[in-house]
């Protein structure tokens, strides 16, 4: 049995996940309040912790610079824009994600964003709850029209193939697949954003935050896209330059958009956002599924623990590789 000290930075980990450290006899440290940045750097600094599972809330150069007991850091998801990493290369500490563990959701959830854009259904619901008998009558069928998908990894992949299903066209682009074979048969594969953005009648975003990919989609990228265009983000909201989005869904150049991330979260009262009848909005849900949080619960306590132990993990899950040959 180990004598590990492992911190999740939420109030809770999903059960596959708690279970798997509670049989290697791990001491598990969790937040008390969700979000809160000074009680993560507080538990770090007053607390001898080998691991930590790091959920939402930010993982600051402070707080890993403070901890002289943490060894690794994984990640409960894939996105590590919340960690600062250079600081855990500094300390030579590898960071793990979870790639491919809330896959499914995150399309499924997509998929669900497009349908109601697509036809307007947040706005139908709400009005019918309201008591009045409005029907929108200038939705938008998807048969036949042209998907684009930024990123083409295990989420765009599932969404490519139920599009097809679908009868729609698709279209993506990824930098890591410039020219390669597509993964999906009958997937065309654009050798750039510029490219792609034209013929992308729904254009839906898979792609990390990072220095590359912050605002990629602004103002003169949304006028390259057709009229009417539906963008679908489960990705960042940081990947989009809001007030250009904001700009295009009030004039009309975008025809609906559904958001499950915002550049700012929670959303702020009097967001531009809440207040556009052709936007869908839910709050960073994409991945929240209970077989997703399971799994990336139990991937995120397997990365900590097979590190900790010695026992070999899957190095493609490391995200700062380099740190390795330096153990």
């Amino acid at each position: 049995m180990s004598s590990f000290t492992v911190f999740v930075t939420a109030p809770r980990l999903a059960a596959p996940g708690a279970h798997l450290l509670a049989q290697e006899g791990a001491r598990v440290l969790y937040l008390s309040r969700p979000d809160d940045s000074q009680e993560v750097e507080s538990i770090l600094a007053a607390q001898p912790v080998d691991a930590v599972i790091s959920r939402t809330v930010a993982l600051s150069s402070r707080a890993i610079l403070s901890c002289p007991t943490l060894k690794v850091i994984s990640k409960h998801g894939v996105g590590v824009s919340n960690i600062d990493v250079e600081a855990a290369n500094a300390r030579r500490i590898p960071v793990y994600v979870t790639p491919g563990a809330n896959a499914q959701s995150v399309a499924e959830m997509t998929l669900g964003l497009m349908f109601a854009a697509a036809r307007r259904i947040a706005w139908m619901d709400a009005e019918l709850h309201a008591g009045r008998w409005s029907r929108a009558q200038d939705g938008v069928e998807l048969f036949g029209k042209t998907l684009g998908l930024v990123g083409f990894g295990q989420i765009g992949q599932r969404v490519a193939r139920v599009a097809h299903a679908l009868g729609m066209r698709v279209v993506a682009f990824d930098p890591q697949l410039v020219g390669q074979a597509s993964p999906v048969e009958g997937v065309v594969l654009a050798d750039s954003l510029d490219a792609l953005l034209p013929v992308a009648q729904v254009l839906s975003l898979h792609v990390p935050l990072n220095r590359h990919t912050r605002a990629m989609l602004g103002a003169a990228q949304i006028a390259r896209l057709p009229r009417g265009a539906i963008v679908i983000n489960t990705a960042r909201g940081e990947v989009i330059d809001e007030p250009a989005m904001v700009a295009a869904l009030q004039d009309g150049w975008l025809g609906a958009a559904g958001l499950d991330t915002m550049a700012v979260e929670p959303l702020p009262a009097g967001s531009a956002l809440a207040s556009l009848p052709n936007v869908v909005l839910t709050p960073h849900v994409g991945g929240s599924t209970p077989a997703a949080l399971g799994a990336m619960a139990q991937g995120a306590a397997r990365n900590v623990l097979g590190w900790l132990q010695g026992r070999p993990v899957d190095p493609s899950s490391c995200i700062n590789p380099q740190v390795l040959a330096l153990h």
